[in-house]
Formats: C-alpha cells, sequence, structure tokens
C-alpha cells in the first residue's frame, strides 16, 4: 500500500510531535502523516531525565545570560544569531508546552522548581522529577491524537528520501535544485516497502549514539536522517561533535546505559576516583558544574590513570527526601541492581549521548534539499557549536519545529504537485543467508568508533578507524545491493555513513575544540569554522 500526504513527519519525538500538531491545527483539510521505526512513544526525547532550559524567573535569571552560558560551553563555534533565537523564544515556546498539559515540579509556594547544571550560570531547569521528556512526549502524544488528520505508522522504516535521482537524473552534490518528493518506507510487519509521496519532508529522527559500544541512547538511535539526507546529496556538517554524557550507570555488558542525570549533580553530588577523592577541582574550578566535554575528559582521564572501567558518583551527602522525591527513577533502578544512593556510591563511566552536529539547517530549519527541513538532534542549528549546554536540546527541538511550521504556514499552498515516482526496485535480490554478517559488523562499528574515535581521539587512530569502516562500507553496499532489506541491514548501513561522517570531520579538525580532543592537537586554532559535507 502507498500513501500520498501534504506533510511527511519522520520521527516521533519532541521535535516531529510539536511539528505535527501545530501543522495539523493549522491546516484542518490537509494530511500529515508521522513515521516511526518503532513504538510512537519511543524516541531520545522518552529518556531525558534532566529536563529544559529556559528563562522563566526574569529575577533571578536573564535572556543574557542563558545566551552567554550557551556561548562559553560551545567553545567559541556556536551560531550567535541561533543562540539569540532559540534562548529569546524559550519562554513562549515552554508556555506552549504547559498549556498542552505538560506537569513540572513545583515548590510549595507555586513556582516552579528549577534545577542546576553544568555550565549554567543559574537556576533554569524545569524538570518532571527525572522523566522530564517521557512526560512532555506524553503530553504531545495525547495532543497529536486528538487531531483526525495525522495518520500514524508505527513499526515502519525509511528506507531512502526520493529524488530527482529516483527519476532517472544525475544528482550530485553540486546539483543546484535537489528536491525530495517523499521516501521509500519498509514496513517491518509485512517486509514490503512502500512509497510515502509528499509535498513537504520533515526529518525530525533523533541521533547517532548506537554507533559507539555504550551509549545512553535507546536502540533506535541509528543516524537514520542523517544518512539517508547524506545518501541524497544534502548538506551535513560538524559531525566530529559527539558529546558523552559523563555519568552513564556502569553495568558491564549493558547497553542501552542507564543515564544518571547531571541535575543530581547540581544538588551536590560529587564525583569521586578509586581512592575515594573528589578530582574534579584538579580540572576546572566549577568542578562537577563544569561543561560536560570537561567532566567526560577529568573521567577519562582518572580511569586512564587508574586502569578503572568507571569511577564513582557520590550522592550521600544529598537528603533522602530529596533524593527520592526529585530522582524515583534513579532511586529504584540503583536499588533494583543492590545500590542505595543514600549510602552506597553510584559506578559511573561516559557513554555516548548527543551529536551536536549534523544536517545543516537555515533559521526556520530549511536544508539544502528543497521541501526538507530537519528538527532536533538530527539538525545542526549552530546552536550547540562544539558542545551542548545541558538542556538545551530538548528547547531547541521546540523553537526549530515552531520556526519550521512557521515557515511552511506561508509556503505550503505553493508547492507544485510532485511527479510520478516509481515503484521500488528489488529485482535481483535474495534473502540473506547468514545474519552472523550483519550482527558482526555491527560489532565492528561500535568497536571502531568506541576505541578510535571516543572521547580522546590522535591523527593514527582516525587512520586506523577509516581504514575499517572503509572496508565495512565495501562489504554493506555489497549486502544492499543483492539482498532483500532488513531494518538490521538498513540500521547498520545507517551507522557505517554517520561513523564516516564522524571520523572524516575528526579527521579534518586539526584542533582541539570542545567535545573534539586530539592528542596531535592539544590546542585551539585561531581559526574557528564549522565542517561542512
Amino acid at each position: 500500500m502507498n500513501y500520498t500526504s501534504d506533510i511527511l513527519v519522520i520521527g516521533s519525538g519532541i521535535a516531529g510531535l510539536s511539528f505535527a500538531y501545530k501543522c495539523a491545527e493549522a491546516f484542518p483539510d490537509k494530511k500529515i502523516i508521522l513515521i516511526t521505526k518503532s513504538d510512537e512513544e519511543e524516541s531520545n526525547t522518552k529518556y531525558a531525565q534532566g529536563g529544559i532550559a529556559g528563562v522563566i524567573n526574569f529575577d533571578n535569571d536573564s535572556y543574557e545570560q542563558h545566551i552567554q552560558d550557551t556561548l562559553i560551553a560551545g567553545d567559541g563555534l556556536c551560531r550567535k544569531k541561533t543562540v539569540e533565537i532559540v534562548v529569546r523564544e524559550s519562554t513562549e515556546r515552554i508556555q506552549e508546552l504547559i498549556a498542552l498539559g505538560t506537569n513540572f515540579d513545583r515548590k510549595a509556594d507555586g513556582n516552579y522548581d528549577l534545577g542546576k547544571e553544568g555550565g549554567h550560570s543559574s537556576n533554569r531547569i524545569l524538570h518532571y522529577k527525572d522523566a522530564t521528556g517521557k512526560e512532555m512526549e506524553r503530553a504531545l502524544l495525547e495532543k497529536v491524537h486528538t487531531l483526525k488528520n495525522i495518520e500514524i505508522l508505527n513499526h515502519c522504516f525509511v528506507v531512502d528520501l526520493i529524488t530527482q535521482h529516483h527519476l532517472g537524473y544525475m544528482v550530485t552534490k553540486a546539483t543546484p535544485d535537489v528536491t525530495c518528493y517523499g521516501a521509500y518506507v519498509l514496513d517491518t510487519r509485512t517486509n514490503k516497502i512502500q512509497k510515502v509521496e509528499s509535498k513537504v519532508i520533515m526529518l525530525a529522527t533523533g541521533g547517532v549514539g548506537q554507533a559507539y559500544r555504550t551509549t545512553t541512547n535507546p536502540s533506535i538511535a541509528t543516524g537514520d536522517g542523517i544518512a539517508m539526507f547524506y545518501r541524497a546529496k544534502g548538506r551535513v556538517e560538524n559531525m566530529e561533535f559527539i558529546q558523552f554524557h559523563p555519568t552513564a550507570l556502569f553495568q558491564q555488558g549493558v547497553t542501552p546505559a542507564f543515564l544518571i542525570t547531571e541535575a543530581i549533580r547540581g544538588k551536590g553530588a560529587i564525583l569521586r576516583n578509586r581512592k575515594g577523592e573528589a578530582f574534579m577541582e584538579k580540572y576546572d574550578a566549577r568542578k562537577e558544574l563544569a561543561p560536560r566535554d570537561i567532566v567526560a575528559r577529568a573521567i577519562d582521564s582518572e580511569m586512564k590513570v587508574g586502569g578503572d572501567e568507571h569511577v564513582w558518583l557520590d550522592c550521600t551527602n544529598i537528603e533522602a527526601e530529596i533524593l527520592q522525591a526529585h530522582f524515583p527513577t534513579i532511586f529504584e533502578k540503583c536499588l533494583g541492581i543492590g545500590i542505595d544512593m543514600r549510602v552506597d556510591f553510584i559506578p559511573v563511566a561516559p557513554a555516548a549521548h548527543y551529536s551536536c552536529g549534523g544536517i545543516k539547517v537555515d533559521d526556520f530549519a530549511r536544508t539544502s534539499i528543497q521541501r526538507v527541513y530537519a528538527v532536533g538532534e538530527c539538525s545542526s542549528t549552530g546552536l550547540h557549536g562544539a558542545n551542548r549546554l545541558a538542556s538545551n536540546s530538548l528547547l531547541e527541538a521546540l523553537v526549530y519545529a515552531h520556526r519550521a511550521f512557521e515557515d511552511i504556514k506561508r509556503s505550503l499552498d505553493t508547492i507544485p504537485a510532485h511527479p510520478a515516482i516509481p515503484e521500488w526496485n528489488a529485482s535481483g535480490t535474495s534473502t540473506p543467508k547468514e545474519l552472523i554478517l550483519l550482527t558482526q559488523s555491527l560489532k565492528e562499528v561500535k568497536s571502531t568508533m568506541s576505541d578510535y574515535v571516543g572521547i580522546v581521539r590522535s591523527n593514527e587512530r582516525l587512520v586506523r578507524a577509516n581504514r575499517r569502516i572503509d572496508l565495512l562500507w565495501e562489504e554493506t553496499e555489497d549486502l544492499y545491493n543483492n539482498t532483500t532489506l532488513s531494518p538490521q541491514l538498513c540500521e547498520l548501513r545507517n551507522l557505517i555513513t554517520v561513523a564516516y561522517l564522524i571520523i572524516k570531520g575528526a579527521s579534518f579538525r586539526k584542533e582541539s575544540r570542545g567535545l573534539h580532543y586530539t592528542t596531535d592537537y592539544p590546542s585551539k586554532s585561531e581559526v574557528c569554522q564549522d565542517l561542512v559535507w
């Protein structure tokens, strides 16, 4: 079965959902299809614990402070105009979310209980205990389900964007008018590939965490949107900046890693090494509340010096009532594995968490491919620069989803009908005989990226990584061209693509900046620039 829509949204996190409901309300006579490759509630948004940053208390905070904090965290690579847009529009976007029924924690006096996280100079983090993303997604999904012109397609994997290439034309990076007409989608329940034709395509496909052996991201975070956009000859930038969350719960062989929110350090938790020493003051005057790149590198250094697989997070100085009231999910998780946060230290280690680069977009989330927009973690707006400030990501998704909606509101009725799109051609392919080829290649991607393109990099490591990824690409493309498609094969192909982009960006950045640290160029370059591919 093929589909036709006016607006196609790929991804069901905060970015895709907030964009979809606004479009549905503004265009009640237009059809909107929202595609997700798992269940509709499964996204990176669901696992966001800490909260959403925004200026709410103007007595103790200001837009100027939030802007400055973001610029400092971004280490000279933020786009200042973007930072100003996101911060100054934060209050209105958050108020919209509250109006939808999103709950945020309040103090006894009724005011919001604003938290503080690394890199922030003021308490400005709205949260709902330690399950903020899940609460925001709940409210958005409830809203989406009230709108009859939104059709949700669960368990559908987007294989590729449809452009002139599929009509028989040569398309390259130099083609000035690459245009998208929809997507080919694999229904994982029927194993059939369908066409979804659309005037507008919104990519809200999330991050790339599964490229690494240890990540806080769910299993769906395989860089699908970035990879398919790059294959369609779209512009991608700054992929070398992969943020490792400093404090994921260390459990040997467990993935995804359970996140221990930064907000708990905001309440006073202390990082300790194997000797029980608080070590962060050796690395930064802000100690546990330094930006994430600094904290992650500090932990990595302590682990290497001690030959350890983790350090310890000491929460015992935080009142028991606060631990249980503010961090119930973490408290119960730790109890379930025999750790009582009130008296025991928590073993933690950095884990791949967030991609600061991605699909290059402008102020209204427009990409280099006509009719395609991108919002959320798969996009690169210029907000995060070389390192994301904690809790800015959910805010960015809200602001840019709204700006994309505003642009489409002005242009949707002027978009011409698309040409006839051919059916997916699967001729000449056969069922793969050995799935072990896929699972083993996936392990190799994760090992290569974790061992050579992690928190600390070097020229030699990057050369090795590039050779291995090149070989995996050749082997996987052969499988792709000669066997019937499966989600596992498509995800592997996408992860190899984003791994290549991360390695390529890291190889060309001859400096250490933000999340990219290389032993061959330990200092910053005087010339700071985006790397666009």
